[in-house]
């Protein structure tokens, strides 16, 4: 799906907008073992100020040689293992800043439904400036695509699981009416991406990646 550079591109503008006096907050939910964020520090680490980095997932999936790889970048990483609703409930910690700078997910906000979807979007847009999402794309060409990748060698269970993701997807500005509140306080990006992705951006107006107005 060619998520990686996806969703590099939809945290660059950000750069122009951060503190190079300030590390930059970064929160990936739903982050897995961390590897998709270590290819996109990799791709940003010369570019972007140094970075905190939180991945969150129910799992702690992080090995040694991963957050080495982070470390040699110059991003430090934490790891919050807990399922993504009850951190959208729970109040923020209060020894940390309000906001994340940045939020991103992939693949990840289509496992919830009508009615949790909107939860968790209002939980994401109080905690950060930035929020950059990758999704798969609600489509007749998503559809066929996930028919077809058994001819790349992808498991009977890989190829079921891409065709419910694609049933699951987005499409249109889907997730641009579950965000919540004034979008007047917002700038909204959504539109597909690549072949078989789907892409959304929401920056808060008037306030830099790095909190200053």
């Amino acid at each position: 799906m060619g998520t990686r550079g996806i969703i590099v591109r939809g945290m660059q503008p950000a750069l122009g907008r951060c503190s190079r006096y300030l590390p930059l907050r970064v929160l990936e939910l739903g982050a897995g073992d961390g590897t998709l964020m270590l290819c996109i520090a990799q791709e940003l680490s010369r570019s972007w100020p140094a970075v905190h980095l939180t991945l969150l997932d129910r799992l702690a999936l992080l090995d040694a040689d991963t957050s080495t790889a982070f470390a040699h970048l110059g991003w430090s990483v934490q790891t919050l293992s807990v399922d993504v609703l009850d951190w959208a409930a729970a109040p923020m910690p209060p020894h940390l800043p309000p906001r994340w700078d940045v939020i991103v997910t992939n693949l990840f906000l289509h496992h919830f439904d009508d009615l949790l979807l909107p939860e968790l979007m209002c939980a994401i847009a109080a905690r950060c400036n930035w929020f950059v999402a990758c999704e798969p794309r609600r489509a007749p060409i998503s559809l066929i695509g996930s028919y077809l990748i058994g001819a790349v060698g992808a498991s009977r269970v890989t190829r079921n699981d891409a065709v419910l993701s694609v049933h699951a997807g987005f499409r249109d500005a889907e997730l641009s009416m579950a965000w919540p509140g004034d979008q007047d306080d917002w700038q909204l990006q959504e539109h597909a991406a690549g072949l078989f992705g789907h892409f959304f951006r929401a920056a808060r107006q008037g306030v830099s990646a790095a909190g200053i107005a």
